[in-house]
């Protein structure tokens, strides 16, 4: 975002004139601001349709005014720290360069800009040398199944999708009822009401690999709410039993755990020795071990039994699987 175009600005000056009540008209508008009457027309358009100003054309008088006297155009006042903020937030976007969004949302940025006063500047050289941004890694989506899913979401339709859930070669058919989409960690899922399995289930957009809108509406269930359905979970995962987990951290990993929010239940006993236990409640364990293991010999689980255990099988076959490599090579 290097150049910004002086459309507002030319908006604010049509607006002074033709409140003013001397009934301008595109050719003394486009004298006084030096350019073309076809450039001043679309202006005038975009005030009329865009902007909904009661803007209209005397033919006797040859020039415009409002309608309405108390009319007031939308005016926009923007700092240049507002402007370090939408550009940071556009070099934000690149995370979802691999998804169909991420052109709608440059084609949001591009408007703002147009829109922005050029009085109104900021040199981004130093924010590109000086400031980054690193975005989770996207998967894949394919954007005619973006666009149908999303179309079957807003019309309430059901889908028939062919999804390859992890595991398995080939993808599966599936009908299911589209309820909700939600973003975590690169990948997009959307869940909705399995006919198959007859019960809400996820699916990841990336593994979907056809979708079909079918020609039938459903009702989302009136006790449906996501926020209560995902409940306490810890990660993308969710189920009916509720656990507490607690998990010790080493006095060298503390201070990295104590500088983020985890779980929105947590709580954190420090120790004598800078050690501390980390509390949380979720309804799923699958993704707290994966968490829990990416810090090595850092962390130890204390509860619940089934994950320390379920820590320890994994542990056991990473040894024996490094032990035969190690002695094949």
């Amino acid at each position: 975002m290097t150049k910004f175009k002086p459309q507002h600005q030319r908006l604010l000056f049509i607006d002074a004139e033709v409140r003013k009540g001397a009934y301008p008209n595109c050719s003394t508008l486009a004298g006084r601001w030096e350019t073309s009457t076809k450039t001043i027309q679309r202006d005038i358009d975009y005030l009329k349709w865009q902007m909904e100003a009661p803007i209209a054309y005397d033919p006797a008088r040859r020039g415009y005014y409002y309608t309405e006297k108390s009319y007031r155009l939308p005016a926009i006042d923007i700092t240049e720290s507002d402007l370090f903020a939408i550009y940071i937030a556009e070099k934000a976007l690149k995370q979802y360069e691999n998804t169909p969004i991420y052109r709608k949302l440059v084609s949001v940025f591009e408007k703002i800009e147009n829109l922005l006063p050029e009085k109104v500047s900021i040199s981004p050289a130093w924010i590109e040398t000086r400031f980054s941004v690193f975005c989770d890694q996207m998967t894949r989506i394919d954007p005619d199944i973006w666009d149908t899913v999303f179309t079957a979401l807003q019309e309430q339709k059901g889908l028939k999708i062919h999804h390859r859930a992890p595991g398995y070669e080939k993808p599966l058919p599936r009908e299911i009822d589209p309820y909700h989409v939600v973003s975590y960690q690169g990948e997009w899922y959307v869940v909705g009401f399995c006919h198959y399995k007859e019960e809400v289930r996820t699916f990841g957009m990336s593994r979907i690999k056809r979708a079909e809108m079918l020609d039938r509406y459903f009702e989302i269930p009136v006790g449906f709410d996501f926020d209560k359905l995902a409940g306490s979970h810890f990660g993308i995962i969710w189920g009916d039993k509720e656990y507490l987990v607690r998990i010790w951290f080493s006095a060298d990993h503390a201070p990295y755990v104590k500088e983020r929010d985890w779980h929105p239940t947590q709580t954190i006993k420090e120790n004598k020795d800078a050690s501390i236990v980390l509390s949380f409640k979720t309804n799923h364990l699958f993704e707290v071990k994966r968490w829990a293991l990416s810090w090595g010999a850092g962390a130890r689980v204390l509860a619940p039994k089934e994950l320390n255990q379920s820590i320890m099988e994994d542990i056991e076959a990473i040894w024996r699987k490094s032990r035969r490599s190690f002695k094949k090579g």
